[in-house]
C-alpha cells in the first residue's frame, strides 16, 4: 500500500531491472535483473487481492525499469488483468524511456497515466507531485492516444 505514488492510497508495485542507473536513483536496489523476486501469476493475483478495498484508488508500477524489454511482458500483464477487474480504478505508471519511444504500445490500452522520462539530479526539485526532477513529465495516456498528441496532467505539472 502506498500514498507517495500517485493520487490516494495505492497498490504499488517496483520491478526488478533497469539500465538506465541514473545518478542518485532513489531505488538503485531495483536495478539488478537477477534479484529481487519471480514475477508470476502468484504475483499477479497478490495485486488484485490488495487492491479489493473500495479506498484503493489504483495501482502504481514502479521499478527499476517497467518498459525493459526483460519487464514489458509482466507489466502489460499486470495492467490487463487489473483493468479487467478493477475498469474505474487508475494505473499509472513510472518509466526511464520517454513515451514517444516506448516500443510495445499494448500498454496504452491500460495505462492511464505514464511518468516519463529518466531522474535527473541536476532537475530535481522536492516541490514537483509524482516525479523527481522537472525533465520528467506526468502524461494522460487516455487523452494523449485520443489526440494523437503528449497531453500532460496539468494537475501534477503544477508545483506544489
Amino acid at each position: 500500500m502506498d500514498i507517495a505514488d500517485g493520487p490516494g492510497i495505492r497498490v504499488s508495485i517496483f520491478l526488478q531491472g533497469c539500465e538506465f542507473h541514473c545518478k542518485n536513483c532513489f531505488n538503485k536496489e531495483t536495478w539488478d535483473f537477477e534479484k529481487g523476486k519471480e514475477f508470476t501469476q502468484d504475483t499477479i493475483n497478490r495485486v488484485l487481492e490488495l487492491a479489493e478495498e473500495d479506498y484503493v484508488e489504483g495501482l502504481s508500477i514502479l521499478g527499476g525499469e517497467p518498459m525493459h524489454p526483460r519487464n514489458i511482458e509482466g507489466t502489460i500483464s499486470l495492467a490487463k488483468a487489473f483493468k479487467e477487474k478493477y475498469p474505474k480504478k487508475d494505473i499509472w505508471i513510472w518509466t526511464g524511456y520517454l513515451y514517444q519511444n516506448i516500443v510495445n504500445k499494448d500498454i496504452l490500452n491500460y495505462a492511464d497515466v505514464i511518468v516519463d522520462g529518466r531522474y535527473q539530479e541536476e532537475l530535481h526539485d522536492f516541490r514537483l507531485k509524482y516525479r523527481g526532477s522537472s525533465n520528467q513529465r506526468v502524461i494522460d495516456v487516455k487523452e494523449s492516444v485520443k489526440k494523437n498528441e503528449i497531453c500532460l496532467l496539468e494537475e501534477a505539472m503544477q508545483l506544489n
